[in-house]
This record gives C-alpha cells, sequence and structure tokens, in this order.
C-alpha cells in the first residue's frame, strides 16, 4: 500500500483537495453540469465546501446559487472506497473544462450612419434584417387533453426528453445548454420534494429568486424553460404568438427552447431589452445565425425597422434611402460570409496580388482546432498562460500541450509566460504593486524568475524536435520587451538550454512583441538582434495613451489616428519581418491602410479569419 493511500485510510477514507475558479466566466451552469455529471459515476460521497458551507456535488442548483466567481476557491471533498480515484480524476476534470471555457469575445462593430435616428445597441450575432418590429406576446398557457402523468412522472419525462436533445445534437456547441438543463432537472429538490405542480412552481421561484442579482442571473431563463418543458408533459403547454409574415421579435428576453421554436418562423432578426451575449438565448441565436442585438432604451413596436447588428444600430423609422442602403448592406453581407468561407483555405491576395497572411491568436487546443477550421495560414500568437492558471504544470504537461498544438500548423508563434498586470497566477508571488501594468510583468519576470523560464523553454524546444521540424518554423516570443538589454538576456538563457539539451535552432528563431513605446525609438538597435517583430496593439496603445485597458470609464478609440501614426512609423523603421496580432488586425475598417502601411503578416481571432481573408483579396 503506498504512503498517500495508508494517510488516505486513516483519514477515515476522505480526502479535500482545493480547486480554484480560474474561467473568466465564473463557475456558471454548463461546466457546472458537466462536472456534476461525472461526479456521479463514483461509488463516493462528493462534497463542494464553501465557506462553511457543504453541498452534494451532483446537487446543481446549490452549486450554481453559490455565484463561483473567477479566483475563488472551493474545497472538493470525496469520501468512501473510490475516494482516493475520484479525487484525482474530478480535480483534472475540472482543470479541464476551466480551461474550455472560452470567453466569448464581443462581436466588434462596423462604422455605419443611417439618415434616420438611430438606437445603438450590443450586438449579439451578426447580420441585417429590415421588418416589422414585433412585440414578444405573452405566453398562453393553454390545457390539451389530459396526460394522467403525476409532477413527478412529468419530470421524470422531461429529463429523458433533455437527455435525448444532448444526444442528438453532441457535436454541436449547443449540446452543452441541454445537457445544463438536464443535470438542473436532476437535483433533489426535484426528485424527492415535488408533490405537486404548486409545489414545483413553488421551489423553481425559489431558485430564481437565490440568482437575482447575481453574475448568474442570465441562468434564470433556464430554469423557466424546464418549467415549461414540464408543464408541458402534463398538458399545459404555451407558446409565443408570431406573425405569418416576416418579422423582428422584441422581447425582454428569451428562453433557449423558444429561440429552437423560433428558427422555424419567418424571423429576420431579434431585438432583447435584457439578458448578456453569454446568455443561452444568446449561444442559440449566435448558431443559428439570427441577427440580434440587446437594447436596453425603452423601445415602441414599428410597421418596419432596421437591425443592423453589424454595425449595431437599430433605425426605427428609417427613410427610403436608408432602407436602400440596409437592403444593399444585407445583399453584400451574405455573399460575403458565403464566398469568404468558401475559399477560407485559398491563398490570401490582394487585387494587386501581393500576399498576405493571416494567422490566428489562440489560447488553448481547442481554439488552435477552431483556427485549422477557419483556415489560419498558422498560429501568429500562442498565449501560453493557459497552462500556468490554477497550479504549476509539470514539465511532461507542458511538453503534450505543446506537441497537440504544433502538429496542427507548420508555422507557430510562441509567446512565452506573460503574467503580470491584470494576469495574475495564484501560485506566483508577485509582491504588490501601486501599478502593476508598470511593474513586473512579461519578460522582466521570466528574467526574475528564470526557472520557470528556462523550463518553458525546454519543453517548446522538445515539442518541436519531437515534431520532424525540417519542414516547420518555429518563432519564440518574448514579451512587454522595453530595452535590447532584456531581448539579449533572454535570448542568451534560450540558447543555452538549447545547447545544454542539444536542441537545433535552425528552424527556429527569436523576436519580441512591440508594446512598450521605448522599443519603436530603439528600432536601429533591435533591427540588428531579432529574426521578427509582432506587435500587440493592445497594449501599446495602453502605454502611448496612459489608459489602463482594463478601465472601466477611459476607453481609447482602437483606431486612433495616433495608434496608425505609431504603426506607420514602425513598420518604416523595422527591417525583419512584422506581423500585427492585436485587436485592430481584425478590424475590417483599417485592413487597407495596414497593408498600405506595409503589413503583410496579421493575426487575429479565429473567427474572423474568413472574413478578413475575403476584405483582403478586395483591397
Amino acid at each position: 500500500m503506498t504512503l498517500l493511500k495508508k494517510i488516505f485510510k486513516k483519514r477515515n477514507n476522505s480526502l479535500v483537495t482545493t480547486l480554484t475558479i480560474t474561467s473568466d466566466n465564473g463557475l456558471h451552469l454548463r461546466p457546472i453540469a458537466r462536472f456534476s455529471n461525472e461526479v456521479k459515476q463514483f461509488n463516493s460521497k462528493i462534497t463542494i465546501v464553501k465557506d462553511n458551507k457543504e453541498i452534494d456535488a451532483t446537487q446543481v442548483p446549490e452549486i450554481l446559487s453559490l455565484s463561483l466567481q473567477k479566483g475563488d476557491k472551493f474545497n472538493l471533498k470525496c469520501k468512501g472506497e473510490e475516494a482516493l480515484e475520484a479525487s484525482a480524476y474530478l480535480t483534472d476534470f475540472f482543470e479541464q473544462i476551466m480551461k474550455e471555457d472560452i470567453v466569448i469575445d464581443e462581436i466588434i462593430q462596423v462604422k455605419d450612419k443611417y439618415g434616420a435616428l438611430s438606437i445603438h445597441g450590443k450586438s449579439v450575432a451578426k447580420g441585417i434584417a429590415i421588418a416589422p418590429l414585433t412585440p414578444y406576446e405573452i405566453r398562453k398557457l393553454t390545457k390539451s387533453k389530459e396526460t394522467g402523468l403525476s409532477i413527478r412522472e412529468a419530470i421524470r419525462k422531461t429529463k429523458e426528453e433533455l437527455y435525448e436533445l444532448y444526444q442528438a445534437n453532441k457535436a454541436k456547441h449547443e449540446s452543452q445548454i441541454f445537457l445544463a438543463q438536464q443535470e438542473l432537472i436532476s437535483a433533489d429538490i426535484f426528485r424527492y420534494e415535488c408533490s405537486s405542480v404548486r409545489n414545483f412552481l413553488e421551489i423553481i421561484q425559489k431558485e430564481i429568486n437565490r440568482l437575482e442579482g447575481t453574475k448568474f442571473e442570465s441562468r434564470i431563463p433556464d430554469y423557466r424553460d424546464v418549467e415549461q418543458r414540464v408543464l408541458k408533459q402534463l398538458g399545459l403547454s404555451s407558446a409565443i404568438e408570431v406573425p405569418t409574415n416576416p418579422y423582428i421579435l422584441l422581447a425582454d428576453d428569451l428562453l433557449p427552447s423558444e429561440v429552437i421554436k423560433l428558427q422555424n418562423t419567418l424571423i429576420e432578426g431579434v431585438v432583447l431589452q435584457k439578458g448578456t451575449p453569454t446568455s443561452h438565448a444568446s449561444i442559440l441565436l449566435r448558431s443559428f445565425g439570427i441577427p440580434s442585438m440587446i437594447v436596453t432604451e425603452p423601445i415602441e413596436p414599428s410597421k418596419r425597422v432596421i437591425l443592423d447588428a453589424n454595425s449595431g444600430n437599430l433605425v426605427l423609422n428609417p427613410t427610403d434611402l436608408d432602407i436602400k442602403k440596409a437592403m444593399d448592406n444585407k445583399k453584400a453581407f451574405k455573399e460575403y460570409q458565403q464566398e469568404s468561407y468558401k475559399k477560407r483555405f485559398d491563398i490570401t491576395k490582394t487585387k494587386k496580388g501581393e500576399i498576405i497572411k493571416v494567422f490566428a491568436n489562440i489560447s488553448n487546443y481547442n481554439s488552435a482546432i477552431e483556427a485549422k477550421e477557419k483556415g489560419a495560414d498558422g498560429i501568429g500568437l500562442l498565449r501560453t498562460e493557459f497552462l500556468f492558471k490554477d497550479e504549476k504544470p509539470s514539465f511532461r504537461q507542458q511538453l503534450n500541450s505543446y506537441i497537440n498544438i504544433f502538429k496542427l500548423f507548420n508555422l507557430i508563434t510562441v509567446r512565452t509566460l506573460d503574467v503580470g498586470g491584470d494576469k495574475s497566477i495564484p501560485y506566483i508571488n508577485i509582491p504588490k504593486e501601486d501599478n502593476p501594468f508598470l511593474g513586473i510583468r512579461g519578460i522582466r519576470f521570466s528574467l526574475l524568475e528564470q526557472t520557470l523560464f528556462k523550463e518553458q523553454l525546454l519543453a517548446i524546444f522538445q515539442a518541436f524536435q519531437a515534431l520532424m521540424p525540417s519542414a516547420r518554423m518555429l518563432k519564440i516570443m518574448f514579451p512587454m520587451i522595453s530595452t535590447v538589454e532584456e531581448f539579449i538576456e533572454a535570448k542568451e538563457i534560450a540558447v543555452s538550454i538549447a545547447r545544454q539539451y542539444n536542441i537545433n535552432l535552425n528552424n527556429i528563431e527569436f523576436g519580441i512583441m512591440i508594446e512598450v513605446p521605448s522599443v519603436i525609438f530603439s528600432m536601429k538597435e533591435f533591427n540588428q538582434i531579432v529574426d521578427f517583430y509582432s506587435i500587440g496593439t493592445n497594449d501599446l496603445t495602453q502605454y502611448i495613451f496612459a489608459i489602463e485597458r482594463t478601465h472601466p470609464n477611459l476607453v481609447v478609440d482602437s483606431t486612433s489616428p495616433i495608434l496608425l501614426s505609431a504603426l506607420k512609423m514602425i513598420a518604416q523603421e523595422a527591417t525583419k519581418p512584422i506581423s500585427i496580432c492585436g485587436e485592430i488586425a481584425g478590424l475590417e475598417e483599417v485592413t487597407k491602410e495596414l497593408i498600405d502601411m506595409g503589413y503583410n503578416n496579421l493575426s487575429i481571432s479565429p473567427k474572423l479569419i474568413p472574413s478578413i481573408k475575403e476584405k483582403i483579396r478586395n483591397v
């Protein structure tokens, strides 16, 4: 018997592990459901302990009510014969779902104006619609033939229905919504405490009340959704009254099941007055390609409106010229989508025949897969922070992760660990700083914590070497370089590691992120020592304007003439290959200007690749 097992036996078959929420989304319904579903396979009592409160790890509503946010910790307590196996497996599984829970990128709206007055909203799903704005009619509860089911039987059949929907859509992202709802209705409060319909409705309302005012208030519609599904099993059905002609729906919010039904009507678009871009209704609207926006201002129904989710404009009383413009934009957008997706793997050339490479910015293996499917020419920025989030990864974990990503592409640019500022790691002790964005971050941290830096470099080198690198190119990029001396020291460390472990550097290059303005004034010196540059415009903007990029009130126009002037200056001074991996590279309105400056390598979010490639072909 191992020492760990002996200790485990002495502690009454109980094992406690501390887990940390590392997803920017917090611990919301979908990952909770996935985790709880895995818990059920073990013959052990498994609980979650938070703030002296201990709850069953299979009880989704209880976990959801904790409203755990990024950075929060809880204890996973496993007790029983399989506690050791359960703890090890569930810890790894939890870390994995945290890494996979990618933040939904905000839609970057194009700049456009209409003649009539527009209300601006937050885009949920791109597209343009022109139709009457029809209000959401109050759902009417109608009783069909008597089903004869008890409330518990209705709940059981609802669980079966949701599981079937999950299985039928397993290959699609939205399948996780059905799994989440199935786990929600599987909770003990619905299995054992529901003796009547009234009792069931009271429990639903109680759970809704617990979520109101929390970050996960957007999950309330999921409770309403399972409520409607259960009532339908009892013969009580409800439906939205929709027109028989094309329409744009105006609603406070929508249930996921309602969105599914709406796609089979003549719906042209949706305007929500509440909700968030991360709600399950929003996820489905994007999945079904229904142009949608969230507009919080009071709105009256109208006979004809323009919903332009590409620019974020809702035009309530459009002129004839506005209608013509919207129709032209709609037609162009549809053709653009079809053509760009079809040609996403083609070589990207401007009208003058200049080849422009479009790379992807990725944060983990899943986004690498998406980049491959969207037609990326390679990886222009691999953010390696995903490996270091909640605990220090082993060398083997790093090596395997890099190999899995590297084998997908022949050209990979890896950014070494970039922490500090707004990016913290719980197990790394960076002293508290009054202004962390101007303190120990990026390469400054790596040069102070060289053990971690050297291990990462070795894992990157050996992963590349394991994949027959003769037909591949690896670029290693150091973040937040501000002086020539920093680059020289970082590269010397990398070269010494390569020599020590017999790594061939023939197909490996070393470069820097241009994020700090001091580099712009040292380009002549940097040209002599770096192999390439990549511009991180988000941080460069922050330091040029002295405005923290996470500030809630101070915002800089991402296409500011001052920033564009800086980019032009960099392009003129650089004598080594240069790319842009910041937000501006994905903005279609400046694509031509960037190419005219001399930027022929752009690195962007995977989902933007087809449309940016098509934009380039028209430059």
